[in-house]
């Protein structure tokens, strides 16, 4: 089967399912795991400026293009056509993270007509669904028995958590600038690692929340795992940010209680990895945290 990934938590769970001889196209966007992937064919590309650093200035340019109807990314459909793909994965459950959907449908088309790929969105909202969403492509590719295995081991990880006694309150902030309190599976993530999440619900979209909503919360600990930034990219970002005075009235703020993780390995992307995110939170909640947490300075 010939593989395109429109997603990258789909390009990580296909190369954990052993299927990365058959992947043929990935996103730009696309970095696990990092070997793998070196010289693989990139079929999207990201139509905002690429001098964009800041997290204002990253969130005004996407509700101007979002606006505007311009899309956030562009998709190659020669070279689609070109790789002559079986299969496309790729979702519609947040619209800044990947390529519009009708575009993907739109590719698909001209890479076939009626002939084309399989066209399969991946709609995770919770980690039982990223679970079946495992299995759901394994079996696509034939290999449901991996699928039933890395299942396995993974819930066999999240039983082995050794969580903190103490149950702190925590936030984990997914953009600063504006605050967004995160979704989907990011509360799971933390009742996992042995916290109680605040700001932010299960199963529900991300949203825009704001800074005396955070300090009303009280966190004992507040986590920066910041949407599509890796580590360095969030203690960058964190060096420039000027953190509002309700911040600092946080029950996390006046005992140093606030790091920052990898927020694109460990949260954002729904795929395998979302279990070494509960891992790095458990680790971190239990006063072992080690090189995939950072405490954050304070002025």
């Amino acid at each position: 089967m010939r593989i395109a990934s429109l997603v990258p938590h789909a390009t990580e769970l296909l190369f954990a399912l052993g299927l990365g001889e058959e992947v043929r196209a990935v996103t730009h966007e696309c970095d696990y795991p990092p070997d793998d992937l070196m010289g693989m064919p990139r079929v999207t590309s990201s139509l905002l400026p690429g001098e964009l650093r800041r997290s204002e200035e990253i969130d005004a340019a996407v509700r101007s293009a979002v606006a505007s109807g311009h899309g956030l990314y562009a998709l190659d459909d020669a070279e689609m056509a070109r790789l002559e793909p079986d299969l496309l994965l790729t979702q519609e459950l947040c619209h800044v993270c990947a390529v519009a959907y009708p575009r993907v449908l739109e590719a698909a088309r001209l890479a076939g007509g009626d002939d084309g790929p399989m066209v399969v969105s991946l709609e995770p909202h919770s980690i039982t669904d990223v679970f079946a969403t495992i299995q759901l492509v394994a079996d696509l590719a034939g290999v449901g028995y991996r699928g039933s295995e890395l299942v396995a081991s993974l819930e066999g990880r999240l039983e082995a958590v050794e969580k903190t006694s103490k149950t702190p309150r925590v936030t984990l902030i997914e953009w600063l600038s504006p605050l967004f309190a995160p979704g989907h599976w990011v509360p799971e993530q933390v009742e996992l690692a042995g916290g109680i999440p605040v700001i932010g619900e299960a199963g529900e979209r991300s949203r825009e929340a704001s800074w005396e909503a955070l300090a009303e919360a009280a966190p004992d600990v507040v986590v920066l795992g910041l949407c599509g930034f890796d580590l360095d990219r969030t203690i960058e970002e964190w060096s420039t940010f000027d953190p509002p005075e309700p911040m600092k009235r946080t029950p996390a703020w006046r005992t140093g209680e606030v790091w920052a993780i990898d927020g694109s390995a460990y949260v954002s992307r729904p795929g395998p990895r979302l279990v070494d995110g509960v891992e790095v939170l458990a680790g971190l909640l239990a006063g072992l945290p080690d090189y995939w947490a950072i405490r954050l300075a304070r002025e």
